[in-house]
């Protein structure tokens, strides 16, 4: 049964900063959202859970009785879902799955009991051979075109991490032709990539941008990391007039990499203190 909780609005501002709570080793865990208003995020993006060999997501929220205390508990403590991501996925090939509907299906209705308009799907897992012409190519347009029409129905968005520049992410969003496929664009990927982020995310466009990971490789926390000017890409996704939310995925200080409240509290405030122009009190 599909619990609906009624609809809480949170205050919007133009740049909000979530964490995602697989990375916080808070999967589908409640106390998650404690963990959130902890570090002081606005929000928190939600992992579907576990696929592995699973025939479907190892999923909580098919469960009445997680909707409501899991909606209850992040509504209470003013923690806004604004995404539900299906990180199986990197490690799980999209291309192979048989019942990829009924996964997204499931992730659909998921963010429905969270109130999210995003679902995070990357598609590590399904290796490099569509990334070039061929009939692997050819079945990802066309898994891609039918979860996001699946999505587009609902007002929702599939937001796809694939890795490639921005004039291959151009190129294969028109390919799959559907308003639910856009891109979650990964800071992390352009660095390691040696690409100017603010000249990617300006070619791609502020339509094409589903949400963003605004973290990279774990090395030093965000505020200490010198391969990227989150100032300059601030200024640029202003001038894009781009909104919405700012998920730290990594950034994690190599030398201290399980300091889960450390880690994520220094890149939320960092985060908060750029793009929110506050000054959040540290962790």
């Amino acid at each position: 049964m599909l619990f609906v909780w009624p609809h809480v609005v949170f205050a919007q501002k133009q740049y909000q900063v979530a964490a995602c709570d697989w990375m916080m080793l808070k999967r589908q865990k409640l106390g998650e959202f404690q963990l959130a208003k902890d570090i002081q995020a606005d929000g928190i993006e939600m992992d579907m859970g576990p696929l592995g060999r699973r025939e479907l997501f190892d999923n909580k929220l098919r469960e009445e009785h997680f909707q409501r205390l899991f909606r209850r508990t992040a509504d209470s403590l003013g923690i806004a879902v604004p995404s539900m991501a299906m990180s199986g996925f990197f490690a799980q090939s999209f291309l192979t799955r048989s019942n990829y509907r009924e996964l997204i299906t499931d992730c659909l209705q998921s963010m429905d009991v969270m109130g999210a308009k995003v679902a995070f799907l990357p598609l590590g897992g399904s290796g490099n051979d569509w990334k070039t012409a061929g009939a692997a190519h050819d079945e990802m347009v066309r898994r891609l075109h039918n979860v996001g029409e699946m999505a587009r129905q609902q007002g929702k968005v599939i937001a796809i991490r694939t890795a490639l520049d921005a004039r291959a992410n151009l190129l294969l969003l028109k390919e799959v032709n559907s308003e639910g496929i856009k891109i979650y664009y990964n800071l992390q990927d352009a660095v390691d990539q040696h690409l100017d982020p603010c000249k990617e995310l300006k070619k791609l466009g502020t339509k094409n941008i589903g949400q963003i990971h605004a973290s990279l490789t774990d090395s030093v926390t965000l505020d200490c990391d010198p391969r990227i000017d989150l100032h300059q890409l601030k200024k640029t996704l202003d001038k894009m007039r781009w909104s919405g939310w700012l998920v730290v995925e990594r950034s994690r200080d190599a030398k201290d990499v399980r300091n889960v409240r450390g880690n994520y509290g220094r890149n939320v405030a960092y985060l908060k203190e750029i793009f929110q122009n506050c000054n959040p009190k540290k962790k």
